[in-house]
């Protein structure tokens, strides 16, 4: 597929191009945080130290690790009871992230910075997290105020359902309707690509996660970084 340059197309104040990003793993690394706070909600609803064992977590939602463990530990998930224990892990994760040696990863803020700097290119989240728990991350990390809107666990506990989502919120907020080919959903994991391709959007992945770069190629992501310490590069590939 040719990508024209929004530059060649409409005027720089017309938003052309959305951009989606996950959070950890791409953006942050918490040192933990975010697991360690659902393993302290496991002590405190089931006195047991056995936590996330077993459970997938990488590029899944709050709602579904929530889910999952409930059911491990034989309790229906109701959305009572998946919100009960997604308080009790916020309030861990408010008072984890200040005691962990977490940080953006390599080139994030001045990818984010190049990427304001560009009028025509709007800037948003698509994340497992909840949008509390984002918030928490990102203030925590100086970023929250990079990111327009978001899409998160809130909505929907199925990634690949967060996706029209994020395009609704932005056709909202812009009054424009972005076409699949001018957004880029951005993540460290083979669940950011199935999620970026369920709406046909392009599809990046850092390798600043849990995969590797040869673990994340074998999903053919459209583009492929072992990081993001090259901004200029990165938004040279993207054409912005």
């Amino acid at each position: 597929m040719c990508y024209i340059p929004a530059s060649m197309t409409t005027a720089a104040n017309t938003k052309t191009d959305l951009l989606l990003f996950d959070i950890d793993g791409t953006l942050i690394t918490s040192g933990g945080a975010g697991e360690h706070a659902i393993n302290l909600a496991i002590r405190d609803q089931f006195g047991c130290e056995t936590g996330l064992t077993g459970i997938e977590i990488a590029g899944r939602t709050d709602s579904y690790i929530t889910r999952r463990v409930l059911e491990r530990h034989g309790v229906e998930p109701t959305p009572e009871r998946i919100t009960a224990f997604l308080d009790h892990y916020l309030g861990h994760l408010a008072a984890e992230l200040p005691r962990r040696e977490g940080r953006l990863l390599p080139g994030i803020l001045a990818l984010l910075d190049a990427i304001k700097a560009r009028p025509h290119v709007a800037l948003a989240l698509l994340t497992g997290n909840l949008a509390r728990g984002a918030q928490l991350k990102l203030v925590h990390y100086g970023v929250w105020d990079y990111f327009e809107f978001g899409a998160y666990a809130d909505d929907s506990d199925n990634r690949n359902l967060l996706g029209p989502v994020a395009r609704e919120r932005a056709r909202e907020r812009h009054g424009v309707e972005f076409p699949t080919e001018r957004i880029t959903v951005l993540g460290d994991t083979p669940h950011d690509i199935e999620c970026g391709r369920a709406i046909g959007a392009r599809t990046v992945a850092i390798a600043t996660g849990n995969y590797t770069l040869d673990e994340l190629a074998a999903h053919r992501p459209d583009l492929l970084y072992a990081d993001l310490s090259d901004p200029e590069r990165v938004l040279a590939d993207l054409g912005l």
